[in-house]
């Protein structure tokens, strides 16, 4: 049986980073050797030292949209839509806070010009909710909504949004996550300059982070999960960038668990990555066989989180579990805004 309770640890809470660092690439990074079972301290700047000449680092370059929204309903009542997914040209799925306030029919004015309307409410949580405007809908999120930051990070309604650029890779670029891929929030433009110095090629895949990446799992057996599925692109430059890595026996390098969860999925379909789109339906657990990736840089997770399952199934349990228990001590700061974990 794989438990969930084996991915579990004490995370004091003044470890967990509410706040980022002023330099993105000032961070620390532990580095994981899976081969010899060891762990080192070092900082994220060393990056393009530590890799090697002929590495393909694959990043998602996935842009967060400002998906919290607060409306007040007629009776006054103060209501946080938090936006999921577009289910049709005015719809999306959502969570409420409180939801169980909210009735079908109930409207909710977020601002002049944007209304929210209660369609459907299931036993999970999710709402379906109909919006009503005019002119162009993300224009509208950019006027009135916030950075959909985790549950532990937290800030006031009425504060200037502040990590709007802050909760964004500096090479975000195609619009839909609802979250960060928050390893490769330590990236700045002179990191890459150095990695292309070292000659250390840099491909870009797409997918949109969802609700599944951080839904609480539910089970205390790790074989009845399930990730829900997300969005994924890929272009024909990147598929071939990856082919050739794979063919010239160079390594790949992943940033981040959605970058890897894209690349394992397309792989798990072919021999070959090719170009093309759709929803990445894998869940990565303990006995995963990894075929696309041979290393993975990525943040420090919740316990008992789908993330931390992936990152333990690709480095062992046993060795992940001592190196997090090893960041307790050092006092690594933890999650979205914390420091990060290579490991080779």
């Amino acid at each position: 049986m794989l438990q969930l309770s084996d991915h579990d640890f004490e995370l004091p809470n003044e470890l967990i980073a509410d706040q980022p660092l002023e330099d993105r690439s000032a961070s620390r990074m532990m580095v994981v050797d899976r081969a010899g079972a060891t762990f080192n301290d070092r900082t994220f700047s060393e990056l393009p030292d530590i890799l090697r000449s002929g590495d393909l680092l694959v990043l998602n370059n996935t842009k967060v949209f400002p998906a919290r929204l607060f409306g007040k309903t007629q009776t006054g009542a103060n209501i946080e839509i938090f936006l999921i997914e577009p289910i049709g040209d005015r719809s999306w799925k959502a969570l409420a806070r409180p939801g169980k306030r909210l009735k079908i029919g109930t409207d909710l004015r977020i601002g002049e010009d944007l209304v929210a309307s209660v369609k459907e409410k299931f036993e999970d949580g999710i709402i379906i909710f109909e919006f009503s405007y005019e002119g162009d809908f993300f224009e509208l999120l950019g006027k009135y909504g916030k950075t959909p930051l985790p549950p532990y990070i937290k800030r006031q309604k009425e504060a200037p949004d502040a990590d709007r650029e802050r909760y964004q890779t500096v090479y975000a670029k195609d619009r839909g996550a609802i979250a960060a891929p928050t390893a490769g929030l330590h990236f700045t433009d002179e990191i890459f300059t150095a990695l292309k110095d070292k000659n250390i090629e840099i491909a870009e895949i797409t997918l949109h982070v969802g609700y599944g990446t951080f839904e609480p799992i539910r089970v205390d057996d790790l074989a009845d999960h399930r990730v829900m599925p997300e969005r994924f692109s890929i272009s024909a430059e990147t598929a071939e960038h990856l082919n050739a890595a794979k063919q010239d026996g160079r390594r790949v390098i992943a940033v981040g668990t959605t970058t890897t969860r894209t690349l394992e999925y397309l792989r798990s379909k072919s021999d070959l990555f090719h170009a093309g789109s759709g929803l990445a339906d894998l869940t990565i657990l303990p006995g995963h066989r990894f075929l696309a990736i041979n290393g993975l840089l990525t943040n420090f997770h919740l316990p008992k989180s789908s993330l931390l399952v992936l990152v333990s199934a690709f480095a062992g349990n046993e060795l992940i579990m001592n190196a997090y228990r090893n960041a307790v001590e050092e006092k690594y700061r933890f999650y979205s805004y914390g420091d990060c974990m290579l490991i080779l």
